[in-house]
C-alpha cells in the first residue's frame, strides 16, 4: 500500500472495518514509540465503537510489513541512559497484550519483512494473512536480546521444537513455512489483497472472505526436517542443544551450530528458558516476564555489542561478554527473570 502521509501510522474507518497503515516504509516500518501508544489508543477506541466490526494493519511500500522496532534509536537511548529505550518496551509490550486480547477480528495482512516487533502487531491477531513475499524471523539473539513481543508466548506453541529453533537461531521462513510454523494463518495471494479488504469493509465475516479468496501452498522445507529439530533442539540447556548439533555429523546440523555461536553466550541460554518456563502461561505472565528480561538487557553489555556489530559499525565481529556459552553461570542467568519490584509491567 502506498501513502502520501507524513504520519508514522495512519488509523481511517473503511465501511465495517478500521483500518491501520504502519507509514514508515522507508525505515521498512519499523515501530516507534509514539505508534505504540497510537495504535493501543486507536484499538480501545475501535473495540468500543460498535460499528467497527473488525481491523485490518497492514504497511506501507513493498519492502516490509514491518520490519522490527527501531533499533538505533533504542541503542542510543540505553548509551546515553535516556528513558526512551525502556518507555518504548514497556508500551510495546502493553499493546502486544491488547491484540491478544482485541475483542474483534484483528487481521493482519503480512508481506515482505516482518520481524521482532513486525511479529509483535501481527503474530497476536486471530487472523494472520501472508502474501507471496512473506519473509519471517525473530532474530533478536544475534544482537544480544531474545525473541520478545510475547515470543514466549507463540514460539512455544509451534509444532514440535519449531519454536525453539527460530528463537535460537534467527531462522527466515518464506511464506509455506510461516504457515507450517503458525505464525501466519492464511494465504492470500497480493492481488487479492484490496478484494479481502472490500469485503471486510461491507461487513463479511472475515472466515466468510478468507473461504473466497484463501488459497493452498506447496509443501514447507520446515515440514521434511521436523524430526531432526525436534530431536536436535529438544534439550533442557543451551550445551545440550550445541552438543546434540555438534554430535549428529550431517551438514545443515553443523552449519546451525555454527550459525549459533556467532549469537551472544548469554543469549541462548536466556532465551532457553523463557521458552520453556512459559509453555503454559497466559500473555500476561509472558509479556511481564519480557520487560524483567528487557530491564536487564538494557542495563547489560551485549546488546550494544551486538547492535554496534549489526547496525552501526557493520563490522560483522561483536565481542560478547562473557564470550563463551560455559562462562553464563546460572545465578547470571537467574538476574534476569528477577521480579522488578514496584517497576514491574502494568496490564490492563
Amino acid at each position: 500500500m502506498t501513502t502520501t502521509n507524513d504520519a508514522e501510522v495512519l488509523f481511517e474507518r473503511k465501511g465495517a472495518i478500521g483500518q491501520i497503515v504502519l507509514n514508515r516504509p522507508k525505515a521498512l516500518n519499523a515501530l516507534t514509540h509514539s505508534m505504540c501508544i497510537a495504535m493501543k489508543a486507536q484499538l480501545a477506541d475501535w473495540a468500543a465503537d460498535e460499528a467497527v466490526r473488525a481491523v485490518v494493519v497492514s504497511g506501507a511500500g513493498e519492502r516490509a510489513f514491518c520490519a522490527g522496532g527501531d533499533i538505533r534509536a533504542l541503542y542510543e537511548s540505553g548509551k546515553a541512559g535516556t528513558p526512551y529505550a525502556l518507555s518504548f518496551y514497556r508500551d510495546e509490550y502493553i499493546l502486544n497484550a491488547a491484540i491478544r486480547h482485541f475483542p474483534k477480528p484483528y487481521i493482519a495482512l503480512i508481506h515482505g519483512i516482518v520481524m521482532g516487533g513486525g511479529v509483535g502487531v501481527s503474530v497476536h491477531g486471530n487472523h494472520r494473512i501472508a502474501d507471496e513475499s512473506t519473509v519471517f524471523a525473530m532474530p533478536e539473539t544475534g544482537i544480544g536480546l531474545f525473541p520478545d513481543v510475547g515470543g514466549s508466548h507463540f514460539l512455544p506453541r509451534c509444532p514440535g521444537e519449531i519454536g525453539m529453533y527460530l528463537a535460537l537461531t534467527g531462522a527466515r521462513l518464506k511464506t509455506a513455512d510461516a504457515l507450517y510454523a503458525g505464525v501466519a494463518a492464511h494465504f492470500v495471494p497480493k492481488a487479492s489483497w484490496d478484494a479481502l479488504i472490500a469485503g471486510l469493509a461491507d461487513g463479511d465475516a472475515p472466515d466468510a472472505v478468507l473461504g473466497r479468496l484463501a488459497k493452498a501452498v506447496p509443501d514447507a522445507p520446515l515440514a521434511g526436517n521436523p524430526q531432526s529439530i525436534d530431536r536436535l533442539f529438544a534439550g533442557n540447556s543451551g550445551e545440550a542443544i550445541f552438543d546434540a548439533l555438534d554430535a549428529d555429523g550431517r551438514t545443515w546440523a553443523r552449519e546451525t551450530a555454527q550459525t549459533l555461536r556467532t549469537k551472544s553466550p548469554a543469549s541462548p541460554k536466556i532465551t532457553l528458558r523463557q521458552l520453556r518456563e512459559s509453555r503454559r502461561k497466559g500473555i500476561h505472565h509472558c509479556m511481564r516476564m519480557e520487560y524483567r528480561m528487557v530491564n536487564r538487557i538494557i542495563a547489560g553489555h551485549d546488546f550494544y555489542e551486538g547492535v554496534r556489530a549489526t547496525i552501526i559499525d557493520k563490522d560483522g565481529s561483536p565481542k560478547w561478554s562473557p564470550v563463551a556459552l560455559e562462562d553464563v553461570a546460572a545465578p547470571a542467568v537467574d538476574a534476569y527473570f528477577a521480579p522488578l519490584g514496584q517497576g514491574e509491567l502494568a496490564l490492563d
